[in-house]
């Protein structure tokens, strides 16, 4: 499972990459949201997630004999999935004054406008 994962990774890499390179602006913000997704799968793979298992230990107890969840990981990746959220919603805010004020959202036109000024 962990060889497919590793897999699925990668290849959100590649493909957050590839759109980023586009001229786009939307394929753009849809690549950075792709990496962000393979970033907080990599932290999950890495971290070697247990399931079914509480992240609490118990008070009681000395010392852990067997497997437990490590809450690191799982605080970690949920605190990039907020702030994914906040970057998308600023892209998103961003693309559409661009295009208000431009009239179009292809990289290679707005190079083009900003030498007209």
């Amino acid at each position: 499972m962990d060889v497919l994962l590793s897999i699925l990774t990668g290849l959100l890499y590649a493909a957050g990459l590839y759109l980023m390179l586009h001229k786009g602006m939307v394929k753009m913000i849809i690549g950075i949201m792709m990496l962000g997704y393979a970033s907080n799968l990599f932290l999950f793979i890495i971290a070697k997630l247990v399931r079914g298992i509480s992240a609490l230990i118990p008070p009681s107890v000395q010392e852990m004999a067997g497997e437990y969840a490590d809450p690191v990981p799982q605080a970690l990746v949920l605190t990039a999935i907020v702030i994914g959220f906040g970057i998308q919603a600023f892209a998103i805010v961003l693309l559409r004054q661009v295009y208000r004020r431009t009239g179009t959202a292809d990289m290679d036109q707005l190079n083009r406008t900003d030498k007209l000024d």
